[in-house]
């Protein structure tokens, strides 16, 4: 059976590291397809959206293994970074945390290789010197990172974990990234409500609109309307294109997890949220992979979005 994770993992300087972090993540991403209808699968899960609050700019994967080796870390970032940009220093005896740092080198414009996999590829494009390639993506490398807890020196001010505003400015920053979101938008008085106890509802496309139509039931409380609004634009961008209904109500789950993180983000109450991943049986560790990553995306997409309203 799964387990929160009192004991954090951690990986050696030894030559196999890249493969232990690789089967770390798939062992989780396994144990929690074996114990999904389990308590404790749905508590592990809320302790990754919780880093993924913390972390929503770095992959899944990436937040996967900041969780399982230090899953109090707030903020994190290269040994040198913390004593050349902050002035700070990590303690001694301190282990570092490892994760995926992209390699970006020049690659070959049609296999798309550096330079030295290219040599020793199938690869016969020789147009253009290697000298004259563009850079790119080649791959991932582990990295150490630390959190600020493991260092000394000056403080850091805007590390504290306040709201980024008023949840009652969340709501006009919402509605003005309904656009670039391509959601169409309308908060509805309570007396012209006509979808019973739901608090918002992601319609169908019809034949007079190209966009997905959140509506949503006006409330006094402007941080559980932000929460029902971020929900509803999840739904937007997770299921609007997908027609099975299995599917789509197994996405449910994924869009309260994008309103938990988003909401989280931004300074909103969302301890009262509960997540049952029973509604996941029958995935493979390949499905719940790939779940994980459209929350991270999607929390990131609207983050991002959110962010340029501020």
């Amino acid at each position: 059976m799964i387990e929160s994770t009192e004991s954090p993992v951690s990986f050696g300087e030894t030559e196999t590291r890249s493969d232990e972090m690789n089967s770390t993540i798939e062992e989780w991403v396994d144990d929690l397809v074996t114990d999904v209808d389990e308590a404790a699968a749905s508590a592990e899960f809320q302790e990754w959206l919780d880093i993924q609050s913390r972390f929503h700019d770095y992959s899944h994967r990436n937040t996967l293994l900041i969780k399982l080796q230090c899953p109090e870390a707030s903020r994190v970032a290269g040994y040198n970074t913390w004593r050349n940009e902050f002035d700070r220093h990590v303690q001694e005896g301190e282990s570092a945390i490892w994760i995926w740092a992209p390699i970006i080198t020049k690659q070959c414009p049609e296999c798309e290789n550096s330079p030295s996999y290219h040599d020793n590829s199938d690869c016969e494009y020789d147009e253009t010197p290697p000298e004259e390639w563009s850079k790119g993506l080649v791959g991932f490398k582990p990295a150490s990172v630390f959190d600020i807890s493991q260092t000394e020196g000056e403080p850091l001010p805007d590390l504290e974990t306040e709201a980024t505003g008023d949840p009652g400015e969340l709501v006009p920053a919402l509605l003005e990234s309904a656009d670039s979101l391509g959601v169409e938008t309308r908060i509805v008085p309570p007396d012209e409500w006509r979808y019973g106890e739901a608090k918002g509802v992601c319609k169908r496309r019809s034949m007079m609109t190209m966009h997905p139509q959140v509506e949503v039931k006006d409330r006094e409380n402007q941080a559980d309307l932000a929460s029902t609004l971020i929900h509803e634009y999840a739904h937007a961008i997770l299921h609007f294109e997908v027609e099975e209904e299995m599917e789509r109500s197994k996405r449910e789950l994924e869009a309260e997890a994008v309103a938990y993180v988003v909401g989280r983000y931004f300074g909103v109450d969302t301890s009262g949220s509960a997540f049952y991943l029973a509604a996941w049986s029958g995935d493979d560790a390949e499905a719940i992979t790939g779940r994980l990553g459209r929350i991270s995306h999607t929390a990131q997409e609207l983050i991002d979005t959110l962010e340029e309203q501020y």
